[in-house]
């Protein structure tokens, strides 16, 4: 069982949380890597294009005679060798597809979640529904953090039913918000702490008993 280290709202070091079992996966550095291309790619618009020859509004009037010119056979100017011609090997404006089954995607994401929480990296907040203001949450940071400075990259992640607790983080440098359900190990990588709202694994839990 995968163990981290418990907090409630007011910064109060509780009993260690167990993580729910299906966590607690055996480490694949190499899946990681693969799930967080796939994730870097969706992000990609596509949206580069650049025009061939057959694509340029311009004349395709040969432009001098072939022979007796002393000079190389040319064609149309539209040809990619001249400047306002098309491009040869250019981008062709289609959006990438990479993907990855919802089984690798969750082990990579536990991958990134376990290898986190070995560093004790990984924290969990109980009662943080409660939480509104800003300066409560700075404060909450600041007890769990003991090193917080405005370089720590930290991700809070949070329940959906909690979604208004977003507000009181918004404005903390640094410091990124996500609903549970869009974790990924992306997510994961770009985090140097990961904290957890509670509510998150009440299913779980309920589950188990």
């Amino acid at each position: 069982m995968l163990k981290v280290t418990h907090y409630t709202s007011k910064g109060v070091k509780s009993t260690d949380f167990s993580l729910p079992k299906e966590m607690d996966v055996k480490e694949n550095i190499n899946l990681m890597a693969q799930a967080a291309r796939v994730e870097e790619s969706r992000k990609h618009p596509g949206l580069s294009k650049a025009k061939t020859r057959a694509e340029i509004n311009r004349t395709t009037k040969k432009w001098y005679r072939q022979k007796g010119t002393g000079r190389a056979r040319h064609g149309a100017r539209s040809a990619p060798i001249f400047v306002g011609g098309g491009v040869a090997h250019g981008p062709k404006g289609i959006k990438r597809t990479l993907n990855l089954t919802k089984d690798m995607n969750k082990k990579a994401l536990f991958s990134g979640i376990k290898i986190l929480s070995k560093k004790g990296k990984v924290f969990v907040v109980s009662g943080i529904s409660s939480m509104t203001k800003t300066k409560d949450a700075k404060v909450l940071l600041e007890k769990i953090l003991k090193n917080l400075n405005f370089k720590t990259k930290v991700t809070l992640v949070f329940a959906e039913k909690n979604i208004k607790i977003k507000k009181a983080f918004a404005n903390i440098k640094n410091v990124k918000t996500e609903v549970y359900k869009n974790m990924n190990v992306r997510k994961v990588l770009l985090s140097e702490y990961l904290i957890f709202d509670k509510d998150i694994f009440e299913k779980e839990t309920k589950k188990a008993k």
